[in-house]
């Protein structure tokens, strides 16, 4: 129970240095000559809509508050809740625009905001290629040795490894996983920088494309 807590701590902080980040318009862990990979371009729309929720949602409640004549503790708890709210909005944001993916000669690193981050040694990748799924069952899900990193439930690039290789979860718990799905705002671009992933594209009825091997 404690390493949960002092992870979720870990998030606030990386969280709050992911506002700073974006306003140096800087990014996190990407060296020289890597590959930075993009993955907010899914999903930050939905995110700011949600944001702006947020913000009108604070300034109601305490307008409804005052006029009720609600005492000054209780709207500074509301107010208080609500901006915690919009900040923490923010900081997913910021951390999933300043923490991409990044591809480096000796690495792939697969990256999900201040949550989530995976170190695939290059030489361990057996091929990358595109497949479309646009039905993930949440952010980050392992089943039957298939870790999937998705942005709004979908994911686009499949990455086979030749043996397996350890991936913590958000809060700590280790799964063992030999496939890896994640999402990239330009997947093409991804696989032709692996040089030598291979182009895998199924379309199933109805337009939609399949991941290869099955869930």
């Amino acid at each position: 129970m404690l390493s949960v807590v002092r992870r979720i701590l870990a998030f606030d902080r990386r969280g709050l240095a992911s506002l700073v980040l974006f306003a140096m318009r800087r990014r996190d862990g990407v060296p020289p000559g890597a590959v930075a990979v993009s993955y907010a371009g899914g999903q930050t729309a939905m995110q700011v809509a949600l944001l702006g929720v947020a913000t009108v949602e604070v300034v109601g409640v305490e307008f409804l508050l005052r006029g009720l004549g609600a005492p000054e503790g209780l709207r500074v708890a509301f107010l208080m809740g609500g901006l915690f709210s919009v900040l923490f909005v923010c900081t997913v944001i910021t951390g999933c625009i300043t923490r991409p993916h990044v591809l480096t000669d000796g690495e792939l690193r697969i990256r999900y905001g201040v949550f989530f981050d995976l170190r695939i040694p290059r030489e361990a990748i057996s091929s990358m290629r595109v497949v479309r799924d646009f039905d993930e069952a949440g952010t980050i899900t392992v089943e039957d040795g298939a870790l999937a990193v998705a942005v709004a439930s979908q994911t686009n690039v499949v990455v086979e490894l030749h043996e397996t290789i350890t991936a913590v979860r958000p809060l700590g718990r280790r799964e063992e996983v030999r496939t890896v799905r994640f999402f990239a705002d330009d997947p093409s671009a991804v696989v032709r920088g692996s040089g030598g992933g291979r182009l895998s594209r199924r379309r199933l009825r109805g337009g939609r494309i399949r991941r290869s091997g099955g869930r």
